[in-house]
Order: C-alpha cells, then structure tokens, then sequence
C-alpha cells in the first residue's frame, strides 16, 4: 500500500483536526465507560483520544511504527493511559474473533486496496464495526474555480495509481453489503468551510499540501503534473481562501455493522 497523501506537516495539520464530535459523531452514541475499541488507521490519533476518554481501553493501529508514533506522541501529550499502540494490517488483523466491543475505522477505507476484506476483518474481531469516508466526487464549492476542478482530477488520477477509491462515501453501503454484513445503519455527515477563519485553514492547507506533500511529489513522478502544475493549484485554493463568497462542503457517508 502506498499512502497517497503522506505524513508532511500540512497533512497532519488537517488530520489533527479531526474530532470525535466532528468525525465520529455516528458513533458516540454507541459506547459506554466499559467499550473495549480498535481504532483501525488511527493516523495522528486526535479522533483515538477523544474517543479513549469515552471508553475502558482503545488499541490503535497504524501500518508502521513512524506513523504508529504519531499517535503515541498525541495519546503522551494529553496524558491519555488507556491507548495500546500496534503495527498492524487492516487486511488481516491480528486478534482474536470479537476481542472488541467496537472496530472504528475513520478515512481509512478509501485508501486500501481491499476495503471489502478490511469490513470484514473489522466484524470478525469486534461486535459492532463504525466507518466513515468522504467522497472526492461530492465536494462541493463555490466560486467555481477551474484550479479546483483540476486538483480534484489530478487526486484521482494520484489516489487511483494507489489502488484507492475517493468516492468511498458512496460506497460504503455496499462494501459493507459485500462483506456480509446484514444489519447495517447507513447516515452522511458534512465538515463545512465558509467563514473566513474556515477557508484560511482549509484553502492554506492544500495549497501547501499540493505542493509540499507526497501528493504532489507523487504527481510529478508519474508525469501527471509539473511543478509549475502544482503551483496553480495552490494559488487556486489561495484565491479561493481569500474570497468572502467561499463555500466548500464535505459529504462523508457512514456505517454502523452489527456482526
């Protein structure tokens, strides 16, 4: 597997982002003081501790220590004491069948090369599987840009060299169908950038990420963009940040399985 996005600086400053309350809000509902969960992918591990402070025990994985070690260094820095830390593959996880109350999965699907075998690792070992993706072909804004047209076209062509699908949201009823799963609760939730401190954040990151990140560096290896290519882009999400009209909108498709 070859992660598209990568572990530069503005990727992490989006993932770190992330909430239980903002990302995970579909499955809140659904865990008590005694939950034992795996957070399957926990990258930065942001969504991991807000979600160990709702819970008896979390065990995070990621697909390597470097990236394991972001989350440790998150779970240290808030004093979070019920996090174990794995190296693992959302392929073939290494517990035991229903060794957890819950399997969480955020904006990891989208990314693997088999996400139907991942559900399905996911229900073997947990009782209840909770997933969330975003869909690339979803995202909506304004003004209409043709910079932010061809930053999407180039994250698919990128994401798509990588065995990955962006327009997961959509999918997840049916990989969760071709999984086995028969008891499924299916919802969308959005993340909404439109104020000015939202855009600045938003429109900074990828304009940063375009350039900087392994995204870009992936495009032009594969001849898909030149630097000055990326470039454009990054401008174009400046002057989408700096426009008072700027509207961007997220759709994230989601599912509870009961195995």
């Amino acid at each position: 597997m070859h992660y598209t996005h990568g572990h530069h600086e503005s990727v992490l400053r989006s993932h770190r982002w992330r909430t239980a309350e903002n990302s995970a809000a579909h499955l809140l509902p659904h865990l008590t003081p005694a939950t034992t969960l795996l957070d399957v992918g926990c990258g930065p591990g942001t969504i991991t501790a807000d979600l160990a402070a709702r819970v008896a025990r979390v065990t995070a994985t990621e697909i390597g220590p470097d990236e394991l070690g972001l989350a440790r260094a998150e779970a240290e820095r808030r004093g979070t004491p019920n996090i174990a830390f794995e190296v693992a593959d959302a392929h073939a996880l290494p517990y035991g069948d229903k060794a957890f109350d819950v399997a969480h999965a955020h904006q990891v699907l989208q990314h693997l090369a088999d996400p139907v075998r991942a559900l399905r690792e996911m229900g073997r070992v947990a009782r209840l599987v909770a997933a969330r993706d975003s869909d690339y072909g979803a995202f909506t804004w304004y003004p209409a840009l043709p910079e932010l047209d061809e930053w999407l076209a180039l994250y698919y062509a990128v994401a798509r060299r990588n065995d990955g699908e962006p327009d997961a949201g959509r999918r997840m009823l049916s990989w969760a169908r071709a999984a086995g799963f028969t008891d499924i609760e299916v919802s969308t939730s959005t993340w909404t950038f439109a104020t000015p401190g939202d855009r600045a954040f938003w429109g900074g990151m990828w304009a940063d990420r375009v350039v900087r990140s392994s995204l870009g560096r992936q495009a032009v290896d594969a001849g898909l963009a030149t630097p000055e290519d990326l470039r454009r882009i990054a401008d174009g999400w400046l002057t989408w940040a700096a426009d008072p009209d700027g509207f961007l909108t997220i759709v994230h498709g989601e599912v509870l399985c009961r195995a």
